[in-house]
């Protein structure tokens, strides 16, 4: 048989099972609602199995002879990047990622088994917008030329935050007489220190050994603790600033997640959750409240939840964070407010919290 009669039988049995569907929806519209007769009967029929399955068997053969007999891609039609057709037989693909098709075919088309592009920002942007996890990539990041510790800059491709200001690691002040009274003087109500941390919680028979920092940034909190023997993962986005970069070299763990991200900590296995100035009034309140939630599911009993200098306007915090924060059912241990007096801070009547709440050791 050749080529253009095999078409053709194709065609007419496609033809054929349409007009067989089409004939039994008819018949099962009418059947059900009883479309020919003007009477409408007090209890509905069930429809035969046998139809059904007549149906159904119907339907699936022209899905399958569609797909099988589909018309050629156009020659304009853009290629799906191969390795992320690979990919997807073995890993799910987060949803999110389909609505920025631009974007995320943009991050797949690479060559396989060759160095990856210089598309940091890139990641992020799909990370931002909910692509996350990122799917994996078969291809060589990018190192440093000659990296040296005795040189902090050498370890950073730079090239990589074209847009930033901060071309070195002196924009971050981590150097030790900087950082010397990070976290150890108490100037107000409104700081918390870690002997004063340490302290609270020997009180209360909880022992400090793993915390996670939920945004912050350069991972001094992270550096403090470690020298008291507490592991801290420090959870970071860079936004055109080397943060990650940063935590590595100064020794400590950093998560290069969103604030949206589940925390990729098993249940109830964390001593202390620090919020730091990354979580503020700017979040949304429902992805606040997801947030404050995948707290206490990582937070063992009797661990502890610190708000560092959380700040909103005032008639906000009152009527929404707030009550918000008290839905926990955390006990306060620590629950101090003051005026932020920044300019901006005057001028929109905002207002800053810090707060340490201790979750329940039992539910």
């Amino acid at each position: 048989m050749s080529t253009m009669s095999l078409k053709m039988v194709v065609k007419l049995i496609l033809l054929v099972a349409i007009v067989a569907t089409n004939i039994l929806s008819l018949y099962h519209l009418s059947y059900t609602t009883h479309f020919f007769k003007p009477k409408q009967p007090t209890t509905s029929p069930q429809v035969p199995n046998h139809l059904l399955h007549q149906l159904h068997a119907l339907r699936a053969a022209i899905n399958h002879l569609t797909r099988l007999h589909a018309p050629s891609r156009a020659p304009n039609t853009p290629r799906h990047p191969s390795d992320l057709v690979t990919l997807s037989r073995f890993s799910s693909i987060p949803t999110a990622c389909n609505n920025y098709p631009e974007l995320f075919y943009q991050y797949m088309n690479y060559t396989p088994f060759s160095l990856c592009h210089n598309d940091v920002d890139l990641a992020e942007s799909l990370i931002l917008r909910g692509c996350h996890p990122l799917p994996r990539r078969r291809c060589f990041s990018r190192t440093p030329e000659n990296p040296r510790l005795s040189v902090l800059d050498s370890n950073v491709i730079w090239d990589n935050y074209g847009s930033a200001k901060c071309k070195s690691f002196e924009c971050f002040r981590i150097s030790p007489e900087v950082n010397k009274h990070e976290f150890t003087v108490y100037k107000s109500d409104l700081d918390l220190t870690i002997p004063q941390l340490f302290d609270i919680a020997k009180k209360s028979g909880t022992v400090l050994r793993l915390g996670v920092d939920i945004g912050g940034e350069s991972g001094s909190f992270a550096v403090k603790m470690k020298a008291r023997n507490v592991t801290v993962l420090t959870t970071t986005m860079n936004l055109g600033v080397p943060y990650s970069e940063v935590n590595a070299m100064r020794g400590v763990v950093a998560m290069h997640v969103p604030l949206q991200q589940r925390l990729s900590v098993f249940d109830g296995v964390v001593d202390l959750v620090r919020c730091g100035h990354a979580v503020n009034r700017w979040i949304p309140i429902t992805m606040l409240e997801f947030l404050l939630y995948d707290v206490d599911r990582v937070l063992r009993g009797g661990g502890f939840l610190w708000i560092d200098r959380f700040f909103s306007k005032r008639v906000d915090f009152e009527t929404v964070f707030k009550p918000l924060i008290f839905r926990l059912g955390y006990k306060i241990v620590k629950w101090a407010t003051g005026d932020k007096t920044d300019s901006r801070g005057i001028k929109r009547g905002e207002v800053y919290l810090t707060a340490l709440l201790q979750k329940p050791k039992s539910r």
